[in-house]
């Protein structure tokens, strides 16, 4: 398998959050190269340096920078994408602290090619018992008994192949009834709320801080005939929605999830369902634990390949 080296420009104050970041979504291993750092070992006194490898000097000038590498394939692109989408959120969460410009670089492949490489590998994939993500440029046949969800993300990623829109798609198929209206909460591409319509919600409000995002999701809601039956909204959650809603899609980070908790069932009545998904495993029992000290109950967990999905409702 070929892989992809991508780069996240930074300040050292922020290494450890940027690298924080990569490992909510999955990323193990990182390389780090720091100006600072690497002045800081070259004074250290109690080693005697007879030498340095010239290559190692430029480390002395390096923009502050955390690599690190992803599979090049449809899983990988998709990663980067909800790694793209959680960036802009660290300036929130870190008001004080100098990020530096939070930008990306590829080793061998600049971002206008691998923005659009990642349609080679996106094809019909079967969710669950009736679920079918078909992108808009494939031919498919739908049998009788599927649903199909017909899709172009563009640069708002979420084409449904991660295990974190899955594992949300499964559990809207089990929990969606007529007439229910559903709020997805960091919308991306619109998929889940797109997919609620499609199975039968009679409206649905997507909110998400990326623009390109929100334009994106009213171009798929067309083209799936549900644009009518959608609002999409752009800006933090709290300041754009009000109102209750039968169910509740939270796709994100466990960190996001996290900040959530606290103001997520405000949104929500007595009967209303909340769903989140995109909690690596590790963290699924901290999640669970944050929202039943908000008064919620757990009702199942799905976990595929690392990944964890959850469906609640109030205590």
């Amino acid at each position: 398998m070929n892989y992809k080296q991508i780069s996240i420009f930074t300040t050292t104050p922020a290494i450890d959050i940027v690298s924080g970041l990569l490992t909510m979504h999955g990323i193990r291993g990182v390389m780090i190269e720091d100006a600072q750092d690497f002045t800081d070992f070259l004074s250290d006194t109690t080693i005697h340096w007879d030498y340095v490898e010239e290559e190692l000097m430029r480390l002395k000038t390096v923009e502050t920078n955390v690599t690190f590498y992803l599979p090049d394939n449809l899983q990988g692109i998709e990663t980067l994408g909800e790694i793209k989408k959680a960036l802009p959120l660290l300036r929130e969460e870190n008001p004080e602290i100098d990020l530096g410009r939070l930008e990306l670089s590829f080793a061998d492949v600049n971002e206008e090619d691998w923005s659009t490489a990642w349609k080679k590998y996106y094809h019909p994939t079967k969710i669950g018992d009736r679920l079918v993500i078909v992108p808009c440029w494939e031919e498919y046949e739908t049998a009788p008994n599927e649903v199909r969800v017909t899709l172009d993300p563009g640069m708002a990623f979420g084409t449904g192949t991660h295990e974190t829109t899955r594992l949300c798609m499964r559990l809207l198929d089990k929990t969606v009834k007529p007439e229910n209206t559903v709020l997805d909460i960091g919308t991306g591409s619109g998929i889940l709320a797109i997919t609620a319509l499609l199975l039968g919600a009679k409206s649905a409000v997507g909110v998400d801080i990326d623009s390109v995002a929100v334009r994106v999701a009213q171009e798929n809601a067309d083209l799936n005939g549900v644009g009518g039956k959608i609002t999409l909204l752009c800006g933090d959650l709290t300041e754009q929605v009000s109102g209750t809603y039968d169910i509740i899609c939270a796709n994100i980070v466990a960190d996001v999830i996290l900040r959530l908790s606290s103001v997520v069932t405000q949104f929500m009545h007595k009967d209303s369902v909340l769903l989140v998904s995109g909690i690596i495993e590790e963290r699924c029992e901290e999640i669970k634990q944050a929202l039943t000290k908000q008064g919620l109950a757990v009702h199942e967990v799905l976990t595929e390949n690392g990944w964890a999905a959850i469906r609640l409702t109030l205590a």
